[in-house]
């Protein structure tokens, strides 16, 4: 609706300074509280019938009641309202209904900085800093604790029936359990659709990373309706590739070759790391299989006799170290690395750094789930996907039409 402006200078008329328009007893919070007012007292004459010393209201059965203060918080800051009574009790504001003091708007603004990795005691400060409004820790904490069933929704919705890739890994957080403070893991799930978008599937603590628990992440995956995963890259955690089999016996699980890297330079002294980097790198930049699998059995007589285990660790995952090697060069590092959910710890961890703690695991799933909500909202199509589904086809055809029927019936 366009305001005329002819309304706009006859506001204007007395302006000097700019606190005159945005000033604790500026226009702009004059001219809200009385817009807000005024739409009250339409709503209470929509909800008798009858305009104000109307005679119609004569014997009406009901009728104004004076009016009642009200105070709300908003980005205006605090706004003290008159807000009008009917003698029955009956009139239920529309634009501001009854027990409200807050703004949809306000609870937006103090979830957005939380989310942001500010504490309560942070946005109450910068809300009285920047608005001029008194605002409670503990009523900072009341807004965000509606986002917990908001929480639960998501990670129980229902999921896609096939993924093309999934990521797993976890990240460990600081909350409290039992009494006491503990570092404990988050499991997160990154799937990857056939339309090449990425999406977290979901957030789960416990008290360390374990195959064990992640055959219940897995098995919770699929009671929300996911079939089957393609593809399925993990770190190297003992037993997680018999997990992810146990649920999802056609997957074809892929270590990821960036913590199979890492793991294997633990055994390597600082000064040699650098050249044993190096030296493993024609193993999984090699062009097929068979010529890695040679490169291998040079880095072992470069280097088995120092760092015996780094040979033994590639040769006992061979089979899960491979499978990239299908896929076209520039789709391999889609396939043969978690860094897209490394990327997202990383974000997490911005995030809640400003927190020493969490003081339940519910309080930090919450932060977790609103963080992620933000980082994911800036993602893209996966590069090469396309090429990695044409591969896809080939490779799972039959596969992804059996999920996707199933789906559909």
């Amino acid at each position: 609706m366009e305001i005329k402006t002819e309304l706009i200078d006859e506001l204007l008329k007395d302006y000097q300074k700019p606190e005159d328009i945005i000033g604790e007893n500026g226009l702009l919070k004059r001219f809200v509280k009385a817009v807000l007012e005024r739409a009250l007292n339409a709503e209470l004459t929509h909800h008798l019938g009858y305009e104000k010393h109307d005679p119609a209201g004569n014997n009406s059965g009901n009728s104004r009641n004076g009016t009642s203060g009200k105070t709300v918080k908003g980005e205006f800051g605090q706004l003290e309202l008159e807000v009008p009574r009917d003698r029955a009790s009956t009139f239920e504001p529309q634009i501001l209904p009854k027990h409200q003091t807050r703004f949809t708007g306000f609870d937006d603004k103090s979830i957005s900085m939380y989310a942001r990795g500010m504490t309560t005691r942070d946005i109450e400060g910068h809300l009285k800093e920047i608005y001029g409004v008194e605002v409670s820790p503990a009523l900072v904490s009341q807004v965000t604790e509606a986002v917990n069933e908001e929480v639960k929704r998501w990670q129980s919705r229902a999921l896609e029936p096939i993924y093309g890739i999934v990521y797993l890994d976890a990240l460990y957080v600081k909350m409290r359990h039992e009494g006491r403070v503990e570092n404990r893991a988050v499991y997160v799930a990154i799937g990857v659709d056939l339309e090449g978008q990425k999406d977290v599937l979901g957030l789960w603590a416990s008290a360390n990373e374990g195959a064990k628990f992640w055959l219940s992440v897995l098995t919770d995956l699929k009671n929300r309706g996911v079939k089957d995963m393609l593809i399925v890259c993990v770190d190297g955690l003992k037993g997680f590739p018999q997990a992810i089999e146990a649920v999802f016996p056609l997957a074809q699980v892929q270590l990821c070759i960036v913590h199979l890297v890492r793991a294997s330079l633990n055994y390597v002294s600082w000064k040699e790391r650098k050249q044993v980097a190096a030296d493993l790198k024609p193993i999984y930049r090699a062009a097929t299989a068979v010529e890695a699998e040679m490169n291998l059995d040079q880095f072992i007589a470069t280097w088995g006799h120092k760092y015996k285990a780094i040979g033994k660790l590639w040769k006992e995952n061979w089979e899960r170290v491979i499978p990239f090697f299908e896929f076209p060069e520039e789709v391999r590092k889609v396939i043969y690395t978690t860094n897209a959910v490394e990327a997202l710890h990383r974000g997490l961890r911005k995030i809640i750094k400003n927190r020493g703690s969490f003081p339940s695991e519910e309080a930090a799933l919450k932060l977790l789930y609103l963080a992620l909500q933000n980082i994911s909202a800036k993602w893209e199509m996966v590069q090469h996907f396309k090429q990695a589904l044409n591969q896809f086809e080939v490779l799972w055809g039959d596969r992804i039409r059996a999920a996707q029927r199933g789906a559909a019936a």
